[in-house]
C-alpha cells in the first residue's frame, strides 16, 4: 500500500498495524506522537538523534551577502536558523548497498 516514490505518514501507520497489529488509528495516532515529540524538540532548539538512522541538525547561519545570479546585484541575507540531516553510518551503508 506504498505510495510510489514518497513514503508518507499513513504508510508508517499502515506498517505499524501490520507489525504490531494496533489499529489503524492508533499506529496513526502513534505515528503523530512521535513527530509531534521531534518538532517539539527542533522547536526548542534541540537536535534529534535517532540511534541507526541519522540526526536533524539545527544551524545557526549568521547574516552574509549574497548575489542575484541573474543581475548580479548584491543583497543581504538574513540569518537565519536551518535544518538539516545527517545521516549515520549504519544507513549510509545499506543505502550504498541497494
Amino acid at each position: 500500500m506504498r505510495s510510489v516514490g514518497t513514503l508518507t505518514r499513513a504508510d508508517f501507520a499502515e506498517t505499524i498495524n501490520r507489525k504490531m497489529g494496533l489499529s489503524r488509528s492508533e499506529s496513526l495516532q502513534m505515528v503523530e506522537a512521535i513527530l509531534d515529540t521531534m518538532v517539539d524538540a527542533l522547536e526548542e532548539g534541540e537536535n534529534v538523534k535517532i540511534s541507526g538512522f541519522g540526526s536533524f541538525v539545527l544551524r545557526d547561519k549568521n547574516e552574509r551577502i549574497g548575489r542575484n545570479p541573474k543581475t548580479g546585484v548584491e543583497v543581504p541575507i538574513t540569518p537565519r536558523r536551518v535544518l538539516t540531516f545527517r545521516a549515520s553510518q549504519l544507513l549510509k551503508e545499506r543505502i550504498s548497498k541497494s
